[in-house]
């Protein structure tokens, strides 16, 4: 088990970062206008914008992106779709815009009950066109990945290369998908059905247990804000969350064939939430993919590799 320093006040941050189910219980889902109240709340990034595209929840970090080469950050689960500033930092770096887009049912993007991880790829598409943007580099972290890569499959005209950290693999209905995974609860539940997975939300707990000590301190350090904003998306309730592992453990509406831009697959060896397996699986299956193995990483601290990822 990793330990944290600073004790058990570390520990509440940590509990709100990506894919970590601390459902216990879970909050009831606000209404429209708890959401609406909530976004306000939320400081947008200094010099960009958050607005409604296309019935999404849209955050960019400039007034207007049109014309312009454009980081997709496909955020993990939970997450508010809010840009975070390591993201913002990476791209500046290489002269990217970002935008950000809240999947159905985080922050102030309705729910669409059944949704498959094309669907949400299919979504995009329309904010992309709005916003004008010229080429995508289209980037997913952990529950963001299968979203980046399907959007890869959706629009090979716009996007031009895909990264992924930490991306679970398609779900093979077996019981090898979940071999290594620290706390596979969640999913599990999931694969079951949506009745299962919400009671599974009832009673689960933090397991410190899926995360290494270079987690911790990516935590601690530059991805702190990483911990905050999943803070901010589970206020909002447990229906993103929910939805997204069921979309995992579905068939996610494309091939992965389709993507025809390259795949960097970022992995950490040490990862306890998506193991090493799922990015040798993406690998093979994938036309034009690279896995990036990162053997001293976690599920986290991968994240910390963004910057290196875009210059490659």
């Amino acid at each position: 088990m990793s330990t944290t320093p600073g004790g058990d006040a570390a520990l509440v941050r940590v509990a709100w970062t990506l894919d970590v189910r601390t459902r216990a219980p879970a909050p009831p889902t606000p209404g429209t206008a708890g959401r609406a109240l909530a976004l306000a709340e939320r400081p947008c990034q200094r010099g960009g914008m958050q607005r409604i595209i296309a019935g999404l929840d849209v955050h960019t970090s400039h007034t207007d992106v049109a014309g312009r080469d454009v980081l997709l950050w496909h955020h993990g689960s939970p997450q508010t779709g809010a840009i975070l500033p390591p993201v913002q930092r990476a791209a500046d770096t290489r002269g990217l815009a970002v935008v950000s887009i809240a999947r159905p049912a985080y922050a102030g993007s309705p729910r669409r009950p059944g949704r498959t991880v094309a669907d949400v790829a299919a979504g995009i598409r329309p904010v992309l066109d709005e916003l004008g943007a010229a080429s995508v580099v289209s980037v997913g972290a952990s529950g963001g990945g299968p979203h980046a890569l399907a959007s890869a499959a959706a629009m090979p005209d716009l996007v031009r290369a895909v990264i992924t950290f930490a991306s679970p693999a398609p779900f093979t209905g077996r019981d090898d998908w979940f071999t290594a995974m620290q706390a596979p609860g969640g999913l599990r539940a999931a694969a079951q059905g949506e009745a299962a997975r919400r009671r599974f939300a009832e009673t689960d707990r933090f397991d410190p247990a899926q995360f290494v000590d270079a987690d911790f301190a990516a935590l601690e350090e530059e991805w702190a804000s990483l911990g905050a904003d999943a803070g901010a998306a589970e206020q909002l309730g447990p229906d993103g969350l929910i939805d997204d592992d069921l979309a995992f453990t579905r068939p996610w509406g494309f091939e992965l064939a389709e993507v025809t831009a390259s795949v960097l697959l970022v992995q950490g060896g040490l990862d306890r939430v998506i193991p090493p397996a799922h990015a040798r699986m993406l690998a093979g299956a994938l036309p034009h993919a690279t896995l990036d193995l990162r053997p001293d990483d976690g599920h986290v601290s991968v994240l910390r590799h963004l910057s290196a990822a875009l210059a490659r």
